[in-house]
């Protein structure tokens, strides 16, 4: 029989044991190992059937055994001393604690998902794994962080196959009474609420819930509440699901609604209200826009000054290479739901539409782009890999025209992950039997250290019997999912009697696990199937593969993807000896990654942002085998890996170029891979392979962290974004906007008109210096609104300057009777070969970031660069 209403039961702790609820709530028990272990010991059955989630647990724990344990001095300890670790590590200064004067006092950080654990299942991928990953190590280094997001009553799909290898998704109701949350509440008891304006008169009213991550809040809003329509209600219903409109809604609560959920948490727990607002990608873009509302509202400012004020302390972080990445609504519809009627009625629609307007070569011009609207609305913005970065400064270089790639204002903090987290508890120990637990875990959380080397002193036994115990419990775990996938494939149990000898803890391992969009290539490996099978079953070097990853749901290019995969696993021949696990989620990647030795990764170059899966199978001595894309581009190294060759020339045919990859894969499987892990050195042991180990611990263990991340955000984005937030009083953001609006209007008439050089013939000496003079025009600006400057380098056959070095240069005297300004300054020749110099002019302020933060330039004109010619040769 169904019920026909649903209740969440607390348990009701024994005194002595009102502390596990403490501890339950608060998410770090997810990274700490001294917490899980204790509410292991509660009963350890019921801990493994509630896969391990202190929440689920308590709840289902007999009142006898909890009788038995506030009896259980031993206990009662056990759980005195975590709880007074907890309060240490909550209370207690870190690392931002000790820096100097002047970071901010608080950072927001929104994100449409957040992976913290597997008990609260609000992530789909990379994006939401990173978040998570960012709030732990800046609650372990004491960054103010609090974090926003949405609550998705389903959160994502759970993934199932049909008995042919179709993806099959399912989406579970989450019940928020029954995870790691609490609701925040006004000071008289009642649930504290966020509001839109939708048309129509309607509203979109959320709840707030608060999940605590270490030392880090984490707000996130939940539509499904009474007042609300049935289709307000729905707005948070899954993550990345419904329509356009369903998703603009979203992002509007993520946004708007977050920050007034900032507000509300601020003023109920006096909180430091945030000087630093970071969007974690395109889709909380929209916050930027509520905080112009405020600043309008309470400050009376303009449209044009309260932009200035918000771009000073806004961080925007850019996740996509791929432009179909990125959320992109029509026009009308974003009019539809701003100005008059609707939400934010005091600012113009077509202000807020000018954000996120394509207005740019190359743009669709009636789509308003999220990540554009971020862009404009941040004074900072970066990628997530050196390469990335690099990706995005081309992808977005229509909106500073004018201005090379390299020159846009978008750098780049290359991820990280967090190692408490992703490193098993066996690495973990070893560490700390080499250098005592407490710096083990400092390093872990922290970072800080250029190298592990540490690492080098354990011997070459315990770190291969560690890798091997690590494949052995791979193995049980692959088995016990597999077993369990095909019962729900419709498989009987007399089926299932060869799953017993699915994979070998004495076999290489290669993991490949991640989203399955096209361009990550999950079948990249079946391309020549006959190879493929003579390494599965090699009879001295085989290799076995654990592969898993889910297709989005309306993806049904991805789900052909995932389900020719399994069909080749499924094969009696290899079965085996390749393995597709549905299902991929936090809790299977805490397995997967130390059980592997090697990880997989070749998508098409330069289309992985940052791929952050090897980083974590690195941390626990499993070696990298990837395409040059993302980190791997940027740390690589032979001494820890491989790189998989790339064709990626502009002429290459798709097929031709995945034939190719696909070889070269091959190839270092065949020739350079299985021979290293198999051969033996005079102990018996693979030294070589040991020591790519201990290389992959050693130089890339303290680059990967989170830490390091959270660090370089707080030291490059964070203070800047922080002294450029103070200075914006509203005052000085009048005058921003004011002489903003002073240069645009007088641009067009800012030209250069001649230059000349003291050179007399095409050819000088290394070393020598030239005089150069340039006279321009500045229309109704002055000296004081811009600078002028000589850029000079090597030139290519094309005479276009490579490597540039700026030189300012400064004004002789005053403007003459035609009203030009003469500009004088030395010119060095320091470089052999072709050589070329060309000048321009630039808005110049003291309070811009960048000097192409407005997107303008002024050159020479074509006749006068054709007229001046290259320089030297």
């Amino acid at each position: 029989m169904k019920a026909i209403r649903r209740f969440t039961v607390r348990p009701v702790l024994p005194e002595p044991l009102r502390p596990l609820s403490d501890l339950a709530r608060n998410l770090r028990w997810s990274w700490h190992p001294e917490t899980r272990d204790l509410f292991q010991s509660v009963d350890p059955e019921r801990w493994a059937a509630s896969d391990g989630d202190p929440v689920r647990l308590l709840g289902s724990v007999r009142p006898a055994r909890l009788a038995e344990l506030a009896e259980d001095r031993r206990f009662v300890r056990r759980l005195t001393a975590v709880c007074d670790d907890l309060n240490d590590y909550l209370t207690g200064e870190r690392w931002y604690q000790a820096q100097p004067d002047g970071l901010p006092a608080a950072i927001a950080y929104f994100s449409p998902e957040f992976g913290i654990t597997a008990a609260l299942p609000q992530y789909s991928g990379g994006l939401g794994i990173l978040a998570g990953d960012h709030l732990k190590a800046a609650s372990d280094l004491g960054v103010p962080l609090i974090g926003v997001g949405l609550l998705y009553r389903h959160g994502y799909f759970r993934q199932s196959l049909s008995r042919d290898g179709w993806q099959q998704e399912h989406y579970p109701v989450l019940d928020p009474n029954e995870l790691p949350v609490s609701l925040l509440k006004e000071e008289d008891g009642s649930p504290a609420y966020v509001a839109l304006a939708l048309p129509g008169g309607r509203r979109l009213r959320a709840r707030i819930w608060l999940a605590q991550v270490g030392r880090v809040p984490l707000l996130m809003l939940d539509s499904d509440v009474e007042d609300n329509d049935p289709g307000e209600r729905g707005v948070t219903d899954r993550l990345y699901g419904g329509g356009s409109e369903h998703r603009l809604l979203q992002e509007m609560l993520l946004g708007i609604g977050g920050v007034r959920a900032v507000r509300t948490y601020c003023r109920l727990t006096g909180h430091p209200a945030p000087e630093v607002f970071h969007t974690n990608e395109g889709h909380a873009g929209f916050l930027g826009l509520e905080r112009i509302a405020e600043l309008c509202d309470e400050q009376r400012l303009d449209f044009d000054s309260a932009l200035e004020a918000v771009r000073a302390g806004t961080v925007f972080t850019t996740h996509t290479p791929v432009p179909a990445g990125i959320d992109r609504f029509d026009r009308e519809l974003v009019a539809h739901h701003f100005g008059t009627g609707a939400e934010l009625p005091g600012i113009d629609v077509e202000r807020v539409l000018r954000l996120g307007m394509e207005t740019y070569p190359g743009g669709e011009p009636n789509l308003f782009n999220m990540a554009v609207m971020g862009l404009r609305l941040a004074q900072r913005a970066n990628g997530v890999s050196l390469l990335h970065g690099q990706v995005s400064r081309e992808m977005f270089s229509g909106l500073w025209p004018g201005f090379d790639p390299e020159e846009v204002p978008i750098t780049s903090v290359t991820n990280g992950v967090h190692a408490p987290t992703w490193v098993a508890p066996e690495v973990f120990r070893l560490g700390a039997r080499q250098v005592g637990a407490q710096r083990a875990e400092d390093v872990l959380s922290l970072g800080g250290s250029e190298r592990w080397d540490a690492v080098a002193d354990i011997p070459d036994q315990e770190v291969w019997d560690l890798r091997r115990d690590l494949r052995e419990q791979l193995v049980q775990e692959v088995r016990s999912r597999l077993r369990a996938s095909w019962r729900q494939r419709g498989a009987g149990t007399a089926e299932l009697g060869w799953i017993d000898s699915v994979l070998d803890p004495d076999v290489l391992t290669i993991g490949f696990a991640r989203r399955v969009p096209s361009y990550k290539r999950l079948t990249l490996m079946l391309r020549d199937r006959d190879r493929l099978m003579e390494l599965l079953l090699h009879p001295e070097r085989p290799v076995q593969i654990v592969v898993a990853g889910k297709a989005h749901p309306a993806d049904d290019g991805g789900k052909r993807l995932v389900q020719e995969l399994v069909r080749f696993a499924d094969d009696p021949r290899v079965r085996g000896r390749i393995v597709f696990l549905p299902n991929y989620d936090m809790a299977m990647a805490q397995k997967l990654y130390p059980g592997c030795d090697i990880w997989l990764n070749n998508p098409l170059r330069p289309l992985e942002a940052c791929g952050t899966s090897g980083m974590k199978a690195a941390l626990n001595g499993c070696l990298n085998l990837s395409v040059l894309d993302g980190w791997w581009d940027e740390w690589f190294q032979p001494d820890f890996g491989w790189a998989i060759p790339t064709a990626d020339g502009a002429g290459t045919d798709p097929d031709h170029r995945d034939d190719v990859e696909a070889a070269a894969l091959y190839d270092l499987l065949e020739q350079r891979v299985t021979p290293r892990f198999y051969e033996r050195g005079r102990q018996g042991l693979p030294d070589r392979w040991i020591e790519m180990v201990r290389q992959t611990l050693m130089r890339l263990g303290p680059k990967v962290l989170a830490g390091r991340m959270v660090r370089e955000y707080v030291e490059r984005l964070y203070a800047p974004a922080a002294v450029a937030h103070r200075a914006l009083d509203a005052d000085t953001a009048r005058e921003l906007a004011d002489w903003k609006e002073r240069v645009r209007a007088s641009w067009q008439q800012v030209t250069v008109e001649h230059v000349e050089t003291s050179a007399a013939a095409a050819t000088a000496e290394l070393g020598s210096t030239l005089a150069l003079r340039v006279h321009v025009r500045l229309g109704g600006l002055g000296p004081d609104d811009v600078e002028v400057q000589a850029l000079s380098g090597r030139v290519d056959s094309e005479d276009r300057i490579t490597e540039a070095v700026t030189v300012p240069l400064k004004p002789a005297g005053g403007a003459d009777q035609e009203g030009r300004w003469v500009y004088e300054g030395p010119l060095t020749l320091d470089r052999t070969g072709p050589f070329g110099y060309t000048v321009r002019v630039l808005p110049a302020h003291r309070l811009l970031a960048s000097a192409a933060e407005l997107g303008l330039v002024a050159g020479p004109s074509q006749e006068l660069v054709e007229a001046a010619g290259v320089l030297m040769r």
